[in-house]
C-alpha cells in the first residue's frame, strides 16, 4: 500500500509539473506571439500634452484592449537620420508596427517603408516623399491627416460665445499646413460667431504670430505676456512647447487676479491650465483625435484590416476633430450652441475653409 501511494504521489508531482511548465510555455508563447507596436517621438516630450502625448495615449489605450507590447524612443534629434536610427531600433527589437507623429518623419518613413517591408507604419499628419514632395504611399503605410480648420473653425466659435465681446489671438509654432489650417479656421469660428450668433469679437493682424518652433516654452511665454499687456482676452496656441509657455504666462496671471484665457490644440489641456484648485485657463481646446486615430489603426491590423497604401483624413463627419465634451469654463448656453453648430458642421450645412481668406476685421 505504501509503494503504491508513493507512486501516486509521484505521479500527481509529475502531472503538477508538467501542467505548471506546460502553462508557462504558453504564457511565454502568448507574450512572443503579442504584436510589438512602437512609437518615435517628434520633437519634444511623451508628455508634451500635446502631439506625442495624445499618440501615446492612443497606444497605451490599444494596450488595455488588445494583446500588444508598446514601447516608444525619443530620438537624439529631429533630422531623418535620427528618426530612422529610432525606427532601426525598433524594428530590431522586434517591434514592427511603427507609428510617428508629425510631418517631419515624411522622409524618414519613405525610406523605412522601403527598407522595412514586413513592417507597418503609421504617419500622423504627414505623407511619406523622398524630398521632394512626390508622395508615395507605401502597400505598408497609412498616413492620416485631420481637418484642423474645422477644430480650429470649432474652438474659435465657442471663444466667441463665451467671451461675447473682446480681442482674441493666435500663436503657432512652424508656418506649416496644419498649425495654418489652425489659425485659418479659428479666424472662421470667429467671424461666424460674430456675423450669426450676435457677439463682438477682433482679431488684431499684429497679434497673429507663428513663432517658428515647437519646443521654445520662454518665447511663448514673452509672447503671451506681450498680447495680454496689450489688451487680448484670449489666445489660441497651436505651437507644442510655446503653447505651454503661453499657458504659464496665463496661470501667472490668473493667480494674480487677471481673467485671461487659452485655447488648447491636439488635446484637451484643461488639466495643463489649472493654476488653483480645479480652477484653469483654458477656455477649451481645437482637437485632434490624435489617440483615436493611432487606437484604431492597432486594432485595424490585428483585424486584418490595415489600410495600407492609403491617405485617411479625419474630421467632423467621422468624429476626427472637436472640441471636449466636457468644458467646465464654457458655460451650458454656450455648450448647447456648440452642440447644434457641430451638428451642422457634421451635416454639411457649415462649410469651413482650409485656405487662407480675408478673415480679419
Amino acid at each position: 500500500m505504501k509503494k503504491i501511494l508513493v507512486s501516486v504521489i509521484a505521479i500527481a508531482l509529475i502531472f503538477t509539473l508538467v501542467t505548471s511548465c506546460s502553462k508557462k510555455e504558453e504564457g511565454a508563447a502568448a507574450v512572443d506571439q503579442a504584436m510589438k507596436v512602437g512609437m518615435v517621438t517628434d520633437a519634444g516630450t511623451i508628455d508634451d500634452k500635446s502631439f506625442n502625448q495624445g499618440t501615446w495615449e492612443g497606444i497605451q489605450a490599444a494596450q488595455e484592449d488588445m494583446p500588444i507590447d508598446i514601447k516608444y524612443l525619443k530620438p537624439t534629434g529631429t533630422t531623418e537620420a535620427d528618426y530612422l536610427k529610432e525606427i532601426g531600433n525598433l524594428y530590431d527589437a522586434g517591434y514592427k508596427f511603427v507609428v510617428t507623429p508629425g510631418f517631419k518623419f515624411e522622409t524618414a518613413i519613405y525610406q523605412a517603408q522601403q527598407k522595412y517591408t514586413d513592417a507597418k507604419f503609421v504617419l500622423l499628419d504627414g505623407v511619406p516623399h523622398p524630398g521632394d514632395y512626390n508622395t508615395e504611399v507605401g502597400p505598408n503605410t497609412v498616413s492620416i491627416f485631420f481637418a484642423e480648420h474645422e477644430s480650429g473653425f470649432l474652438a474659435g466659435v465657442a471663444t466667441a460665445l463665451e467671451l461675447n465681446e473682446g480681442e482674441v489671438a493666435f500663436i503657432g509654432g512652424m508656418e506649416i499646413p496644419p498649425v495654418q489650417k489652425f489659425n485659418w479656421g479659428f479666424q472662421q469660428g470667429v467671424t461666424y460667431a460674430n456675423e450669426n450668433l450676435g457677439t463682438s469679437i477682433s482679431i488684431n493682424p499684429d497679434n497673429v504670430v507663428y513663432q517658428g518652433s515647437f519646443d521654445n516654452v520662454a518665447a511663448g511665454q514673452q509672447l503671451a505676456a506681450q498680447m495680454f499687456e496689450k489688451g487680448v482676452d484670449a489666445i489660441f496656441c497651436a505651437a507644442g512647447g510655446v503653447g505651454v509657455g503661453a499657458i504659464n504666462e496665463a496661470k501667472a496671471r490668473a493667480k494674480s487676479g487677471e481673467k485671461v484665457w487659452i485655447v488648447g490644440v491636439d488635446v484637451n489641456q484643461y488639466t495643463e491650465g489649472i493654476y488653483e484648485g480645479e480652477k484653469s485657463v483654458i477656455l477649451t481646446s481645437a482637437m485632434k483625435r490624435i489617440d483615436q486615430a493611432a487606437y484604431d489603426m492597432i486594432k485595424a491590423e490585428i483585424d486584418g484590416n490595415f489600410p495600407g497604401g492609403q491617405i485617411l483624413t479625419l474630421d467632423a463627419t467621422n468624429n476626427g476633430v472637436g472640441i471636449p465634451e466636457e468644458n467646465p469654463n464654457l458655460s451650458a448656453d454656450t455648450q448647447s450652441q456648440m452642440d447644434e453648430v457641430f451638428s451642422d458642421l457634421q451635416a454639411g450645412k457649415i462649410t469651413v475653409s482650409a485656405e487662407q481668406g480675408s478673415l480679419i476685421k
